[in-house]
């Protein structure tokens, strides 16, 4: 059985700012010249098992932004690790095909794979035109469950925006495991180009709170421990413009007596 902890919030973050939110299970803000982005999030319940995983509840959300008010460059690539106290469940659990979900609305997307659905939220980007002012547009996201990969676990976010033409957005997640100190998951992402590199993703949030039962079992996507006191992410951030960042959050969790 894979293991993976939070890979589906990994999913969801891929449709848009998502995944720096998911990462970043208490507040964080990165700086590099005019460029910042920020995070904050985290899980439900907080007191867990030293011992053994239980099911917990994921949510988060994020924002890129400038110091001059200018439009970010767009966010074109993303590596996040995870903690390795915890993990994802799937089994039983429908799987989405990436050919389901080509040129669908969020209705027609969520119409075609309503069983594989493990989290919803919602993404706004920044549209600058040439010769036109910047516009803002939103769209709904949502994560799928897809078919392992080479044995991994995958995920595909799914955002669909109407201007300034309706275009479908599908980003596919894989998760590695790693052995790197406190991180035992790894996943990276490439991020589409909005309106054919005119738009920025600027804020997004996302939750994850999938359960269901299979052989009379009562499952969730999302499972953690208490280890040592908290919970950790690590991100690393690239932009078009070459800009970088990178930097960890934690989240503080109670050892359930």
């Amino acid at each position: 059985m894979g293991r993976a902890r939070w890979l589906k919030a990994l999913a969801a973050a891929v449709a848009v700012l998502g995944l720096f939110a998911a990462a970043s299970a208490s507040g964080i803000t990165l700086r590099a010249g005019n460029l910042v982005a920020s995070g904050n999030g985290g899980f439900a319940p907080t007191a867990l098992p030293r011992d053994h995983d239980a099911p917990i509840k994921l949510f988060g959300h994020g924002r890129v932004h400038t110091v001059d008010g200018t439009r970010p460059s767009p966010l074109v690539h993303a590596v996040v690790e995870l903690d390795k106290h915890g993990h994802a469940e799937t089994r039983g659990l429908e799987t989405c095909k990436k050919s389901k979900l080509i040129a669908t609305t969020t209705k027609q997307a969520r119409a075609a794979c309503p069983g594989a659905i493990v989290g919803t939220g919602y993404g706004t980007a920044v549209i600058e035109l040439p010769e036109q002012r910047p516009i803002e547009t939103s769209s709904a996201l949502t994560i799928f469950n897809a078919p392992k990969k080479d044995g991994n676990l995958t995920g595909i976010g799914h955002a669909y925006l109407k201007y300034p033409v309706p275009t479908t957005y599908l980003v596919e997640a894989e998760l590695e495991k790693v052995h790197h100190g406190r991180y035992g998951y790894r996943v990276e992402v490439d991020f589409p180009k909005i309106a054919n590199g005119y738009g920025s993703p600027v804020s997004g949030r996302i939750k994850i709170d999938k359960k269901w039962t299979y052989k009379g079992m009562r499952l969730s996507v999302a499972n953690a421990r208490c280890a040592d006191g908290r919970l950790q992410a690590r991100i690393e951030l690239t932009f078009e413009d070459g800009t970088f960042l990178q930097g960890s959050a934690f989240k503080r969790c109670t050892i359930l007596r």
